[in-house]
């Protein structure tokens, strides 16, 4: 945002930091109460109003809790157009669920997943309907302060880091900069490479990290993208292709970048994080595409959009396209994953 637009708004950013430090401050001091849960559950969050990268890291946790537990995932539902609790299926639309929580069930089928406004009301529901899970992972639930989380896990992206971010309307921040203080954990994503100790030591000094926080460093991976309706189909990126880049993701630059060095043309059509695309703007891609005359082209996507797109399945199946899944991958993933077992093995209500 420009600096001088940032600084008009700043009077009415302030009233908004007011607003939520009286929220806060009512759970704070115990005039309403933060509710606490038997089993662990884990919150991943942030401050800012997205594009950290959370859901690909849910599903990074879910692949390691897997192996030794039976977790559960409980997320708001953005955008959805329901209300209340709902168990989320696989032959839910995103209307019904929310694309990040059907993205995540479509990916997890055995794993229950669930939505509700209310993280404070949804998990007793939720374990309810599933009391064979024995822990959950609140996805968005860092300023949900309903529950109160075993453990608080606050992302912040390599390239954005709230310390250099400002309130909504003047910036990107939910809340205010020392919210960061409930943090258990801090992990810098997105990083375009692995830091030195120098690096590291620098990070924390910015984050502000207190005694009881940890911090660790994550990047994207990028797999082979994948036919959107013949999910077995694989197509090789390379440097002679033309891409044209659907995307509804926030701060979606990380994927452009990627492509730059992998193809040798990007044509974009970026549209704000959870929009559901109409189409009018489907046929605009798809006119698009078709007078690339390059023969070696495709339409990209992400597995969040594709959610979305999948009604439009009698328009985009005459043209060719695929699904970028993108993956994290942990700097000094021993020590991050000996974090969470400890966690986990020292777990009391």
């Amino acid at each position: 945002m420009n600096k001088i637009l940032a600084l008009l708004l700043s009077p009415v950013a302030f009233l908004y930091g007011l607003g939520v430090s009286i929220h806060q401050g009512l759970y704070f001091n115990g005039f309403l109460k933060s509710t606490s849960f038997s089993i662990p559950v884990i919150s991943v969050g942030n401050l800012s109003v997205g594009g950290t990268g959370k859901s690909p890291h849910i599903e990074y946790l879910l692949r390691f809790l897997r192996q030794y537990l039976y977790p559960g995932v409980i997320s708001r539902g953005y955008k959805r157009k329901t209300d209340g609790f709902r168990l989320v299926t696989v032959v839910d639309s995103p209307e019904l669920s929310g694309d990040e929580a059907l993205q995540i069930k479509r990916k997890f089928p055995e794993i229950p997943v669930a939505v509700s406004e209310s993280r404070g009301l949804g998990i007793p529901l939720f374990l309810a309907k599933h009391p064979e899970i024995q822990t959950i992972l609140m996805d968005d639930g860092y300023q949900h302060l309903q529950v109160k989380p075993g453990m608080n896990i606050l992302l912040t992206e390599y390239a954005n880091p709230y310390f250099k971010d400002y309130l909504l309307p003047s910036g990107r921040l939910r809340e205010w900069r020392y919210g960061s203080q409930r943090a258990d954990a801090i992990i810098v994503t997105k990083c375009p490479h692995q830091p030195d100790e120098q690096e590291k030591k620098a990070w924390a000094k910015r984050l502000k990290l207190t005694e009881h926080q940890a911090l660790f460093f994550s990047e994207m991976t990028y797999g082979d993208p994948y036919s959107l309706f013949n999910p077995s189909r694989i197509f090789k990126l390379n440097d002679g292709l033309h891409v044209v880049l659907l995307s509804a993701i926030a701060q979606s630059d990380y994927i452009t970048d990627f492509l730059k060095d992998q193809v040798s043309a990007v044509t974009e059509f970026p549209f704000e994080d959870h929009h559901f695309f109409t189409e009018e703007e489907i046929d605009t891609v798809i006119k698009k595409y078709q007078t690339i005359s390059h023969f070696n082209k495709l339409i990209l996507t992400t597995e969040k959009d594709a959610v979305r797109l999948e009604k439009f399945k009698e328009k985009l199946e005459g043209v060719e396209i695929f699904i970028l899944p993108m993956k994290i991958h942990f700097f000094e993933e021993d020590k991050f994953l000996a974090y969470l077992k400890n966690f986990l093995l020292e777990f009391k209500i």
